[in-house]
């Protein structure tokens, strides 16, 4: 049964973006909701019971925010619908402009912009806290307007809660779907199998896990990465690794990274101590228990809940190389233990961590919205 239209809007995002339309849009289409994404694409079409209505492609950012949103606004006003979800931040005016016209409207928050601001390279250095503190307090204030503010962590929600009194943490855990069976292959063969995937930048870690196996000479152990990355910090990467420990696979579709992990022995998430890293829950952290790995993870208080918490791996300091090795070396001469961890890791994802759990909130988010007339 039919339980009314409704239209998810993003100019920034993939339309097949996995929290956007594999977790939320495909939740509700299945729910009964007649779905509608409109986001940059080449076509229109049906995929999973959801209408996806394309954007023009456009790469530079400029012409993205000068153009689009007004697109998205005449769009979405065509089709008339019961609840407009947007996921940008650059599609708050035309937010408020659907408010204006009485519509029901939720702010998807998927990041912290206000502190992601502070590490983006292309602003001047000097600017970098006037905008983000402008940012903030134009963004806090303009939710207030909003039927609802939907936040990825609590340290997210707890700043948007103080404006709004409608905010909900739907925290982005992995599909069950997405969930491979493992091999559990620790010590099955010559050389360890330490893995990351995800975008590789400076404040992964990546040097110093590099490093980390390079000072593990008693045991070849291949570090796999998977991802973009910027040629010149890849460049700096290649001239520390004396032993060859780095093995760059480039980039592969989401479903094919999930299989390569279920290969690896060892997950790794080192990023650097910055506010937004501390704060937040890394969906890859649940990719690599999802698949039975024991985990090699920043030791911030909130990834310390869940990986100790749950006995699924070892937490270090992320800046020391030395300690890194010591918890790859641990859990090499270890494996017994190591396979316990991964599966300790895999249970607590299908039991609590997953997606189908908490998309429950998102449904009935959208219930509470549908019955306030």
């Amino acid at each position: 049964m039919e339980k009314g239209k409704v239209i998810h809007l993003t100019t920034v995002h993939s339309p097949f973006d996995v929290r956007i339309f594999h977790k939320e849009c495909k939740t509700l289409a299945k729910a009964g909701y007649e779905v509608f994404l409109i986001a940059q694409h080449d076509r229109e079409e049906v995929v999973a019971g959801v209408h996806i209505i394309p954007l023009p492609k456009l790469r530079k950012r400029l012409y993205r925010l000068l153009f689009l949103p007004i697109r998205v606004l005449s769009v979405a006003l065509k089709i008339k619908a019961s609840i407009y979800h947007f996921h940008d931040p650059e599609l708050i005016p035309i937010g408020l402009i659907l408010k204006l016209l009485d519509k029901k409207v939720i702010y998807d928050v998927h990041e912290d912009v206000s502190e992601q601001i502070m590490s983006k390279a292309y602003i001047p250095k000097s600017f970098k806290k006037m905008i983000s503190l402008g940012f903030n307090l134009i963004e806090k204030n303009l939710a207030r307007f909003f039927d609802y503010v939907i936040t990825t962590t609590d340290f997210i929600k707890s700043k948007f809660s103080k404006y709004n009194r409608k905010v909900i943490d739907i925290k982005n855990y992995i599909l069950k779907e997405y969930i491979k069976n493992t091999t559990n292959k620790l010590s099955e063969l010559n050389d360890f199998i330490l893995i990351f995937a995800g975008g590789i930048y400076k404040e992964r870690g990546i040097l110093e896990g590099v490093k980390a196996c390079n000072i593990i000479r008693e045991t070849p152990v291949r570090f796999l990465l998977f991802g973009e990355i910027d040629p010149t910090y890849y460049s700096e990467i290649k001239n520390i690794d004396t032993l060859g420990r780095m093995d760059y696979k480039g980039i592969l579709p989401y479903e094919k990274v999930l299989v390569e992990i279920t290969k690896a022995d060892i997950g790794f998430i080192c990023d650097y101590p910055l506010k937004r890293h501390m704060k937040g829950l890394p969906v890859k952290l649940f990719e690599y228990m999802a698949a039975g790995l024991p985990v090699i993870a920043s030791n911030f208080p909130l990834w310390k809940e869940i990986v100790e918490g749950n006995n699924c791996g070892i937490c270090v300091n992320p800046l020391d190389p030395e300690e890194i090795a010591e918890a790859i070396r641990y859990l090499i001469e270890h494996p017994d233990e190591a396979r316990k961890m991964g599966e300790n890791g895999r249970r607590a994802v299908l039991e609590k961590y997953n997606w189908e759990k908490e998309s429950e909130k998102l449904l009935r988010l959208y219930e509470e919205l549908l019955n306030d007339k």
